[in-house]
């Protein structure tokens, strides 16, 4: 990335910006996936539901996964096209919405399964089954599926002698922003589990957590994988990556909107760790600045602190060639997935509003918040 490229006077603060160039190469490169795999890649929704996107992003992906009756919505009537849907449970009047929307639905109990499997039928939709391999590959507990006691997924103990009739495929999410050679592992775990019951299979779905536009991702070895499973089995492949779609594609700019001093600088940006980008504290992970690097290698080090009241809303140290002052722009970068899809609106802090860089440089504004959305929320 490069600076001049954000900071322009078209763009506010704070503002999330997805770079549509950016964009279309990831979705390039899944296309190839797709292409030379044979697999089929859908959009997670819960890492990136950017819906003024879409008419992009089905260009090159075959449909959307959605976690809840909303997102089957979103993927509905504004993607167009295959929807999935996985929860970890269904009410009675969720089925009856999710079922003339979705095409293929994987269930996380058998007593799930076999309260709604009539209805599943009547509907002409694929039932599938989520299992866990009990396998692990996620660095951070709070992502793992696969973690001892996870209420994710059914193990191959408990499918031992369940009567699958009418199930059609198998549901495995185990991965987190992973490389191909935890797929290749994950798949190990998964034949030896399940192998048997792949055979009668007509799909499987790997999940997400396949971040094959990363830099350095053996992209060559997560297709030989794909084709492998899927000429082994006769399967139709599934991916559902969520993070890999809208990795590197644009960031949330920020603006300094105070300098305080407590044991050195502290800047106070108008947008807020806790609410705009969650990862931060959860995950946690420090987010890359341009033109930033680690405390005390450039001129000036600041501590950067969110706008909420919450005390720990600090995103970190930070040090840059020149001082910081009310009114400097911060483009933290890579702020597309799993950032929109979680912010709040607590403390009433102003939401960043959300743009497109367009491929031939304009920016689109598409969308600004108001007091009204921050009423609306509540009653």
């Amino acid at each position: 990335m490069t600076q001049n490229r954000y900071l322009t006077d078209a763009i506010p603060s704070p503002c999330y910006v997805c770079d549509e160039a950016l964009l279309e190469r990831n979705l390039k490169l899944m296309q190839r996936v797709q292409q030379e795999s044979g697999a089929d890649i859908i959009l997670a929704l819960k890492g990136f539901s950017m819906w003024s996107t879409f008419p992009l992003v089905r260009e090159y992906l075959q449909g959307c996964t959605a976690s809840s009756v909303w997102e089957a919505k979103l993927a509905a009537f504004e993607f167009g096209r295959e929807v999935h849907a996985y929860a970890p449970g269904y009410k009675a009047k969720e089925i009856d919405e999710l079922l003339p929307l979705v095409n293929h639905i994987s269930f996380n109990s058998l007593g799930q399964w076999q309260r709604y499997r009539e209805q599943v039928a009547a509907a002409g939709v694929s039932a599938g089954l989520r299992v866990n391999p009990e396998h692990q590959e996620a660095e951070t507990e709070l992502y793992d599926p696969s973690a001892p006691g996870s209420r994710l997924g059914i193990r191959a103990a408990d499918l031992a002698d369940a009567d699958l009739t009418s199930i059609e495929g198998l549901h495995v999410h185990n991965l987190c922003e992973c490389d191909s050679y935890a797929l290749e592992r994950t798949l190990q775990a998964v034949e030896s589990k399940f192998g048997q019951l792949l055979k009668q299979m007509k799909w499987l779905n790997l999940g997400g957590g396949h971040l094959m536009t990363r830099e350095g991702y053996d992209v060559e070895h997560l297709i030989a994988q794909l084709k492998r499973l899927r000429e082994t089995y006769d399967l139709q492949v599934i991916l559902e990556p969520g993070s890999a779609v809208a990795w590197q594609t644009g960031p949330l700019i920020a603006e300094v909107v105070d300098i305080v001093e407590n044991d050195g600088p502290i800047a106070i940006l108008d947008i807020s760790a806790t609410a705009h980008m969650p990862d931060v504290l959860e995950m946690p992970y420090r987010p890359t600045i341009t033109d930033a690097k680690e405390p005390g290698v450039l001129a000036h080090t600041y501590k950067l602190g969110g706008n909420s009241c919450l005390a720990g809303d600090v995103i970190g140290l930070y040090s840059f060639a020149e001082p910081l002052q009310p009114g400097s722009r911060i483009i933290f970068e890579d702020m597309m997935h799993y950032t929109m899809v979680k912010t709040t609106f607590f403390n009433g802090v102003e939401h960043p509003s959300i743009g497109i860089l367009r491929r031939d440089g304009r920016f689109d504004l598409v969308r600004s918040f108001t007091y009204e959305d921050f009423r609306n929320r509540l009653s």
